[in-house]
């Protein structure tokens, strides 16, 4: 199966329905192809053997890769990308994986993470850095950094993602694919967690075609017993909507940014690009001048709830594996005393202010369809941009050693982790706070040939939408057939 790598999930199942294949084969060339790009990328971190699979199920004998973070495999350990839980097996199996499971997708393996997804590149310590395909100086983002260079590289098709402030559509842009964050709600979890960083968090995909993302979101949405609320479903399957016309859409751009002033010019071609085609498809394109909610407080309201969320992760492994401060990254045991010293009350403030960003949010939806900004402010930075500088890592060790975590507050570490976890991936957070569903698009490539794409922002339960107006984007500028230019 030498074409392995140019056919989608939805172009494999089809092989083997027709006899043309069989999941031995394909597990053959998905491994032949792991073994060959790996070494060069570090996106598969842990190998699984397979669990058996319904033959008869809509993605039966396609390969498959689970996200190192939450998408747990009874008997394997999912390590959050952290020293402390590498070798402490799950007991559940996740609701999202077991629906993989039930699809016929044969899961063979786990993707790098950063700590506790924790960043928008993959660098965690345990593993090592995952590298972009594009070139591999670069990062290929993160949280979800390993499946996004895994399908990026051909080792599969589609793999396991998950997204809590862009860790699915900032990868996604990294590597030139097509990643969709859906509505909250709309994909269960559990049964051993609840809704990810209070609601912000989803499982999903990400994908070198928008009819393997539309079939995937049919494969997992839905509610279970453990569900806190009913979301409602699709009228019709997501996979009907590839296809169909999205109809003349009104969109808003913007690439004006409180958090980054002065996002790259590849950054804004990259909106403007999309723009463009935009218009020649028919829509009608509107630009603003600043966006439409105050992002700068949304992103304060946002690194709030994320510190606190890294406290809350790191007491539960540490209860889970028995580990101490020692198994736990710097930065994660920084950000972690951070929201220790969060006062209650500021947390809730935060917490609420999520309804006016809503608000604001809906306001500009009664004038546009949809957002649309770059995916990311940059280009894909090279490894090791955000490394935290010694003298930085010493004044760390010293608070955090003296028990003075309040101080750190006061000192420009703060500052250094809005800019290194903020300022070049801005815009994805918005959708996150308000639980709007939104998609990353590749539609442009740097002078140097690295991918950026362009984000589009939703109304609530506009997943269907979304999902037309990416296969119309699709059809009119294919990407699929575009692979990174590497001798992989």
């Amino acid at each position: 199966m030498d074409d392995y790598p140019s056919y989608d999930a939805v172009g494999l199942a089809g092989l083997v329905r027709d006899g043309k294949t069989t999941p031995a084969e394909l597990l053959e060339a998905a491994r032949a192809r792991l073994e060959r790009v790996n070494p060069r990328i570090n996106a598969v971190v842990r190998s699984v053997e397979p669990p058996t699979t319904p033959p008869d199920a809509p993605f039966a004998g396609v390969p498959f890769l689970l996200k190192d973070l939450h998408q747990d495999l009874a008997g394997q350990p999912t390590s959050g990308g952290s020293r402390s839980m590498a070798s402490v097996p799950a007991t559940e199996t996740a609701t999202v994986v077991q629906r993989w499971l039930d699809a016929g997708l044969v899961v063979f393996g786990k993707t790098n993470t950063p700590e506790f997804g924790a960043k928008g590149i993959t660098e965690p310590e345990l593993y090592g850095p995952a590298r972009n395909p594009w070139n591999t100086r670069h990062t290929p983002g993160g949280s979800s950094g390993g499946a996004a260079a895994a399908v990026a590289a051909g080792i599969v098709p589609c793999a396991g993602a998950s997204d809590g402030g862009g860790s699915i559509r900032i990868p996604a842009s990294a590597c030139g694919l097509f990643g969709l964050k859906p509505s909250r709600g709309l994909i269960p979890a559990g049964p051993a967690h609840a809704e990810g960083l209070g609601g912000t968090a989803t499982d999903g995909v990400i994908s070198r075609s928008v009819r393997d993302t539309a079939a995937m979101l049919d494969v997992l949405s839905g509610p279970t017993s453990l569900s806190p609320f009913l979301a409602a479903g699709p009228a019709t399957p997501f996979a009907d909507e590839v296809g169909r016309e999205p109809g003349q859409l009104r969109i808003g751009l913007c690439t004006a940014s409180a958090i980054n002033p002065s996002p790259h010019p590849e950054a804004v071609a990259a909106a403007r690009t999309a723009a463009a085609l935009l218009t020649e498809l028919g829509h009608e394109v509107v630009e603003l001048e600043t966006p439409p909610l105050d992002d700068a407080t949304l992103a304060k309201d946002f690194l709030t709830s994320w510190f606190v969320n890294c406290a809350h992760s790191m007491a539960q492994c540490k209860a889970v594996s028995g580990a101490g401060d020692a198994a736990f990254e710097l930065d994660t045991r920084t950000m972690a005393a951070l929201g220790r010293a969060t006062n209650p009350v500021d947390l809730v403030h935060a917490i609420e202010r999520r309804h006016e960003h809503t608000r604001r949010l809906a306001q500009f939806h009664e004038k546009y369809d949809l957002l649309l900004t770059p995916t990311t402010a940059t280009p894909p930075p090279k490894i090791g941009a955000f490394d935290t500088p010694a003298p930085v890592r010493a004044i760390q060790r010293g608070l955090l050693t003296a028990g003075a975590a309040g101080l750190l507050r006061h000192t420009p570490i703060v500052e250094r982790l809005i800019q290194d976890n903020l300022s070049w991936v801005p815009y994805t957070q918005l959708a996150n706070l308000t639980g709007r569903p939104a998609m990353s698009v590749p539609l442009h490539w740097t002078a140097d040939g690295l991918p950026i794409g362009t984000q589009f922002v939703g109304r609530l339960g506009a997943d269907g939408a979304l999902l037309r107006l990416a296969a119309q984007l699709e059809q009119a500028r294919p990407w699929a057939a575009r692979h990174p230019p590497l001798d992989l």
